[in-house]
Formats: structure tokens, C-alpha cells, sequence
């Protein structure tokens, strides 16, 4: 079991795309496949879909983009929460790259975020 399975979810796409492979699969969680529709939609990934394994278990099979590798970084962890209100919503890289946000009205980008006047939890920066 890991402690911070966001952080493994981003491991195994950096993973992928440092080894060139086009396709990863990750362990599904709700969590998860809200990120993948973000990255989705931002054009981070070429699409996803959710599948059973033998076990029973759900997967998320990502395709990933080779041409665009973005740098993944973590920003809230388990041991450090880190929140940010509408206002203080900060641009990652002068508007070149993007932050995703969990906030009362679900997953979104710092930009989106920004526009509904939501605050949240920062998860991850993606430049």
C-alpha cells in the first residue's frame, strides 16, 4: 500500500514517458481518473480508460502524449497539506504551465479555479 498514491500515479507517467512508452497502467481511483479528465483536457494526455484486471481490480490505462513531456511536480503531500484561496490562486510558470486544484465543485486547473471564485487544495503543478 502506498502512503501518497497521487505521487505514484505522477511517478509512473514520468516513468512512462522517460522510457518512452506510450501507454502506463496505474491502480483506478476516483481521484485519479479526475486528474486523468484534467490532464486530458489540458493536452497532457491523449486519453484514458478504466479496466478490470484478472484480480477484479480496476486500472487506468493511460495513453500518454510522447511529444509533450511535462515536468510533474507535487505540491500538497500527506504530511503537508497545502490550500490556497480563490485569490491566491498563483500561475504556474507566467501562464505556461498549469496547477490542478481540489476544490468543492471537484477537480480543476488553478485557471478555472480562479474564474469561479473556488479555493482548495493544490495537488500538483504541471510546466
Amino acid at each position: 500500500m502506498h502512503s501518497d498514491p497521487i505521487a505514484d500515479y505522477l511517478t509512473r507517467i514520468r516513468n512512462a514517458q522517460m522510457a518512452n512508452k506510450a501507454i502506463t497502467v496505474c491502480p483506478h481511483s476516483k481521484l485519479k481518473e479526475a486528474l486523468s479528465v484534467v490532464l486530458q483536457q489540458e493536452g497532457y494526455l491523449k486519453g484514458f480508460e478504466v479496466l478490470t484486471n484478472e484480480k477484479g481490480f480496476k486500472e487506468l490505462k493511460l495513453s500518454l502524449d510522447l511529444e509533450k513531456k511535462p515536468m510533474l511536480k507535487r505540491v500538497s503531500k500527506p504530511g503537508r497539506r497545502i490550500y490556497s484561496k480563490s485569490k491566491n490562486v498563483s500561475q504556474v510558470l507566467n501562464g505556461y504551465g498549469i496547477s490542478v486544484l481540489s476544490t468543492s465543485k471537484g477537480l480543476m486547473t488553478g485557471k478555472e479555479a480562479r474564474k469561479q471564485k473556488v479555493g482548495g487544495e493544490v495537488i500538483c503543478e504541471l510546466y
